[in-house]
């Protein structure tokens, strides 16, 4: 009798767990027509701050709606999204970074917007360059939330310090190194060095190529001396004294506080245009906006979302959660909270109706960005499946050659070793 009654205890006990871990799933439909939605995104304490605004104001003009969130770090993120989705109990909507929205469509984890596209999610004042990133495989598997660019984030009183007037017009990779020369001898960095696979992404599609080929099964370019002329560059700079040391680099690597622009020892740095607002108000004096360095800047340049919005293919209520993702992108008020912070608004009439409330450094952002959009070409696929990897492996090699470890050319044929492994898996 103990032994049955044990077993029982055991089997109510399992039959509540999986009840409880049901409910934990995508957002429900009830029969009075209330709608429970779970959204989650990565972000600082403040860009929790006016999502959660936001979404109180949904919720606001939408009373049906009760909406869960769950939000982290950028690393705390994924490592709590990848067991829901092997679970098959993510959230409605999620926040998806380039690096990952390929993994999660092709495991069927995200839903096809197309459909929703013009009925529940308006776009047309969206850029066909813009709204064209979410597309994978002919599927539109997010939607922007905000889009960048990049450019030199600099100081022009420094530069006048090292005795430049102003960065040069149509500045050519020759020309940066120059100036580099110029400002190293006033004992000032022109940059603190460049994130490898973003730069030189850039640099390869310059020359009419890619990181990765279009399939995602390899790398987008067969001549390693393109490998061996940017990063070549990139260790001059610091043999030269234009850029800090590797060691240097480490100790300040992502503390904006700690940056060589912020203590006034380094000229400016390579970024994203949504990192420019936090950079001036930790900097407090004013910064300005250069391009992209030539040639055929045009053809390098490109207009990246800074993340994007999906509806997840487990959701019971896709259609909500589209509706959601319409506000975010369209609604006035909405957009006001946001002020821009994960990157210049997707819609043209929203840009123009929160102009007025945006701060002096939010102002040049947006101005900036609207200065590139034109001279922008479409953006290549999202990164394949394995690219993390890929990345985290190019970031090794190059710390190996700018400590010297390592020639640029060992250098490229060890990251291409590495990269083709990775991405034959993709075959």
């Amino acid at each position: 009798m103990v032994k049955k009654a044990i077993f029982l205890m055991m089997a109510a006990l399992l039959v509540l767990t999986t009840a409880c871990s049901s409910s934990g799933g995508s957002g429900e439909s009830s029969g009075d027509g209330s709608v429970t939605l779970r959204i989650a995104w990565w972000g600082s304490d403040a860009r929790h701050e006016y999502t959660q605004k936001v979404i109180d104001l949904y919720k606001e003009k939408n009373p049906n709606v009760k909406i869960d969130v769950e939000y982290a770090s950028f690393d705390d993120y994924w490592k709590k999204l990848a067991p829901q989705a092997a679970a098959n109990q993510l959230p409605d909507i999620v926040q998806m970074d380039i690096s990952y929205i390929s993994q999660y469509a092709q495991n069927g984890q995200l839903e096809d917007l197309s459909p929703y596209l013009g009925n529940q999610i308006k776009v047309d004042d969206v850029s066909e360059n813009v709204i064209s990133t979410g597309v994978i495989n002919s599927k539109q598997y997010g939607v922007p939330a905000g889009v960048n660019v990049l450019g030199f984030q600099y100081d022009p009183a420094l530069l006048k310090k090292a005795g430049v007037d102003a960065i040069p017009e149509n500045m050519t990779w020759e020309s940066y190194e120059e100036l580099g020369k110029q400002t190293a001898a006033k004992g000032l960095f022109l940059d603190g060095g460049v994130a490898p696979d973003i730069f030189f992404h850039y640099f390869l599609r310059t020359k009419g190529l890619s990181l990765y080929n279009a399939e995602g099964t390899g790398l987008g370019y067969d001549d390693d001396k393109l490998f061996v002329e940017f990063f070549g560059l990139m260790r001059r700079m610091i043999e030269q004294g234009a850029a800090p040391s590797p060691d240097l680099a480490n100790q300040t690597k992502g503390i904006i506080e700690e940056s060589d622009l912020v203590k006034e020892k380094g000229i400016g740095v390579w970024q994203w245009s949504n990192q420019f607002v936090a950079l001036q108000q930790v900097a407090n004096r004013p910064l300005a906006f250069a391009p992209m360095p030539g040639p055929d800047m045009e053809k390098g340049l490109y207009m990246q979302p800074s993340m994007y919005w999906a509806v997840t293919s487990n959701s019971k209520v896709k259609e909500e959660a589209a509706k959601f993702i319409d506000f975010w992108v369209n609604d006035v008020e909405a957009n006001k909270l946001i002020k821009g912070e994960r990157g210049v608004p997707i819609s043209g009439k929203i840009k123009e109706a929160i102009a007025p409330e945006l701060s002096d450094a939010t102002k040049q952002v947006f101005e900036f960005v609207a200065a590139m959009e034109p001279k922008a070409s479409p953006m290549s696929p999202p990164p394949p499946v394995g690219s993390p990897e890929v990345i985290a492996s190019l970031a090794d090699v190059v710390e190996e050659l700018n400590f010297g470890k390592v020639t640029p050319e060992q250098a490229a044929a060890t990251f291409r070793k590495n990269a083709e492994a990775v991405l034959a898996n993709n075959k």
